[in-house]
C-alpha cells in the first residue's frame, strides 16, 4: 500500500519536476529579436524564458540544472504545413487533410482531425520545430480551416494555440485536378466569389440589432462569416502570377485579409502584392519547380526580403513519402540561395510567428516567452550540425544527438 502512495506521488509531481528552473549556456544564442549573444546564458521558470543575457551579466542560481550547447535558437516554427493531418503511412486511412466530397467546405475543422501522435509530428519536433500552423490542405476552393499547435505530446486540447487561424483555400490546377467543377479559372473564381457573396448577406443578417432576424447556425456561413469579419485571415495558395492576381482581386472584393501560400510566382508580382498589404507563405525552397511551380526561384525569399515583403517559408505538403520536408533546411538552402543568416532564422521563427498572431508567445528568445528553445552541436544552417535538445514550455520535448 505504501509503495503504491509513493508510486502516487512522484506520477503526481513529475509535471513539476519537467518543468524545473533551468539554465542554458552556449556559445552562441540567436535571439531572432536583435544580435546573437556571444558566451549566453537563458534562464527558464516555470515554462518561461526568464533572462537572456551574456554569462557576464547572469549568475545563474544554484537550485538550476544547467544544460550546456554551441548554438541556441528559438523553436522553430512552420508556417503551413499539414501534418498531423497527413500521415507518414502515406495511405487512405492516415490522410484526413483533403476532404473531396466537395470544393467548397469552410465548415471542416482541423481540430477534429489533427492526431498530435502522429510520426511525422515527433520527425518535426526532433529537427527542431516546437510549433506548426496545420490543417487543410490544397486542392479544393475552400479545403477546411487551419489551427495552431505545440509539437509536443499530449491531447489535441493541450497542445493547440489556436483551434481556427485561418480558413484554407486554392486556386490553380490542382483544383480542377479533383473535381469534376470547376474546371477552368474562370469557374474557380465564379464559384468561389458565388459564395462568399452569400456570406457577405449572411454576415450582415448575423449583425441585425433585432435579434429575432439572425440566422440559425449555418456552419458553413458561419465560419466564411469570420473571413469576411476579418476574425480570422483568409490563406490562399496560389503560385502562378495569374492565381495570386486572382487571390489579390477577391481579397479587395470581399475586403478580407489575404494570406498567400506558395507564392511561386511573387517576385513577378511585388508592387502587387505591397499594394494589397498581403502576406507571404513561401513554398518550401528545395520543392520541385513542376506543374503551377514550374517558374519558382531559390532566390525567391531573398527578392521578396529585399523590396520589403516578410517571408515565411513554409514546408508545405509532399505526396510521398517521407511526406514532410524540415524547415530547418529550407532556410539553409533560402540562405545558401543568398537570403541573409538572420533574415532565413527569422523566416522559420519570429517571421512566421507574427503573421500568426503568435509573436507574444513564441517566435523569439525573450524574457516572458515560452521556453521553446533548441540546442546545435554547430551552425544551425551547416548540414553536418545536429540537434541535439529541444525544449517546449521549458519541458526537454527532445534530446537525440546525431542520427
Amino acid at each position: 500500500m505504501q509503495k503504491k502512495i509513493y508510486s502516487t506521488l512522484f506520477i503526481i509531481s513529475l509535471p513539476a519536476l519537467l518543468m524545473a528552473q533551468i539554465a542554458i549556456k552556449a556559445k552562441v544564442i540567436h535571439t531572432a529579436s536583435g544580435s546573437p549573444l556571444r558566451d549566453g546564458v537563458i534562464l527558464v521558470k516555470d515554462g518561461k524564458i526568464e533572462k537572456v543575457g551574456t554569462a557576464t551579466s547572469i549568475t545563474i542560481p544554484a537550485n538550476y540544472t544547467i544544460h550546456e550547447s554551441e548554438v541556441v535558437t528559438p523553436g522553430l516554427i512552420d508556417a503551413r504545413t499539414v501534418i498531423g493531418m497527413s500521415g507518414v503511412l502515406n495511405i487512405s486511412t492516415d490522410q484526413d487533410q483533403l476532404e473531396k466530397s466537395s470544393p467548397i467546405q469552410p465548415d471542416l475543422r482541423a481540430i477534429d482531425a489533427y492526431n498530435p501522435d502522429e510520426t511525422l509530428v515527433k520527425v518535426a519536433r526532433e529537427y527542431g520545430v516546437t510549433t506548426i500552423h496545420t490543417g487543410h490542405g490544397i486542392g479544393a476552393l475552400v479545403s477546411g480551416q487551419t489551427m495552431i499547435a505545440k509539437t509536443k505530446k499530449g491531447t489535441v486540447e493541450s497542445v493547440t494555440l489556436q483551434p481556427l487561424s485561418m480558413i484554407a483555400m486554392t486556386l490553380g490546377p490542382s483544383v480542377s485536378g479533383n473535381f469534376s467543377s470547376p474546371g477552368t479559372k474562370a469557374k474557380q473564381m465564379a464559384m468561389i466569389r458565388t459564395e462568399l457573396l452569400k456570406a457577405q448577406a449572411h454576415l450582415k443578417k448575423l449583425n441585425d440589432k433585432d435579434s429575432s432576424k439572425r440566422p440559425s447556425p449555418d456552419l458553413k456561413m458561419d465560419a466564411l462569416a469570420k473571413l469576411l469579419s476579418g476574425e480570422v485571415k483568409g490563406m490562399i495558395t496560389a503560385n502562378k502570377s495569374t492565381d495570386i492576381m486572382n487571390a489579390i482581386r477577391l481579397a479587395k472584393e470581399f475586403k478580407f485579409k489575404l494570406v498567400i501560400d506558395g507564392a511561386a510566382e511573387s517576385y513577378r508580382l511585388i508592387d502587387e502584392i505591397k499594394n494589397a498589404k498581403a502576406e507571404i507563405i513561401l513554398h518550401a525552397t528545395m520543392t520541385p519547380g513542376e506543374e503551377d511551380k514550374v517558374n519558382l526561384s531559390r532566390e525567391t525569399a531573398l527578392i521578396l526580403t529585399n523590396a520589403g515583403i516578410s517571408v515565411s517559408i513554409e514546408s508545405g505538403f509532399e505526396p510521398y513519402v517521407p511526406k514532410t520536408r524540415i524547415v530547418l533546411f529550407e532556410a539553409a538552402i533560402a540562405m545558401a540561395s543568398g537570403l541573409p543568416y538572420d533574415e532565413a532564422l527569422k523566416s522559420i521563427t519570429i517571421n512566421p510567428a507574427k503573421l500568426l498572431g503568435i509573436d507574444k508567445k513564441v517566435g523569439s528568445i525573450e524574457p516572458g516567452k515560452d521556453a521553446d528553445l533548441v540546442l546545435y552541436n554547430g551552425d544551425p544552417f551547416e548540414y553536418v550540425t545536429n540537434v541535439c535538445k529541444v525544449f517546449i514550455d521549458g519541458i526537454l520535448v527532445s534530446d537525440k544527438c546525431g542520427r
